[in-house]
């Protein structure tokens, strides 16, 4: 059985929209793909024709994979959600106390993470540590490159 993750409308729709790319266009390439190495003779010594099957057989893994994810997946409502504690989908605004700069992240499931736009997991180091914090309380946080303190300056939608 697999586990419920808990995405944004956003993270669930990037989800589905590659899920349907690979049932489409990416299984449409690989036969192509093998129609081409097939027509190439002897089946028996043709490497481009197994690569193109190994192929096949990972994109079917990663399409049963995507969706087993997306069956188990649930939107997380915004409406609901505490804000005054730390939790998944809290925007948090947190100040490095040992070199003073401000961050702002979103705490996301650990598929949706994305450092470049702000979002990290809820998982990650930093993100286990933020989790049920309240504003103004300054969390000591063990990452690889050491111990970090941060303080919760705020916490918002």
């Amino acid at each position: 059985m697999s586990k419920v993750s808990y995405y944004t409308e956003e993270g669930l729709q990037k989800l589905k929209d590659e899920l349907e790319y690979l049932k489409t266009k990416a299984r449409r390439d690989i036969a192509r793909q093998i129609a081409e190495a097939k027509d190439k003779g002897d089946l028996s010594e043709n490497a481009e024709y197994d690569a193109a099957k190994d192929a096949q057989g990972m994109l079917e893994m990663k399409i049963a994979k995507l969706e087993a994810i997306v069956g188990n997946a649930r939107v997380l409502d915004g409406k609901n959600i505490d804000t005054s504690k730390v939790s998944i989908l809290s925007k948090i605004k947190i100040k490095n106390n040992k070199n003073g700069a401000i961050l702002t992240y979103t705490l996301v499931s650990e598929e949706e993470a994305d450092l470049k736009s702000g979002k990290i997991s809820v998982k990650s180091p930093i993100g286990k540590g933020l989790l049920g914090k309240k504003k103004g309380e300054i969390v000591e946080i063990q990452v690889p490159a050491g111990k970090l303190e941060f303080e919760i300056l705020d916490i918002s939608l």
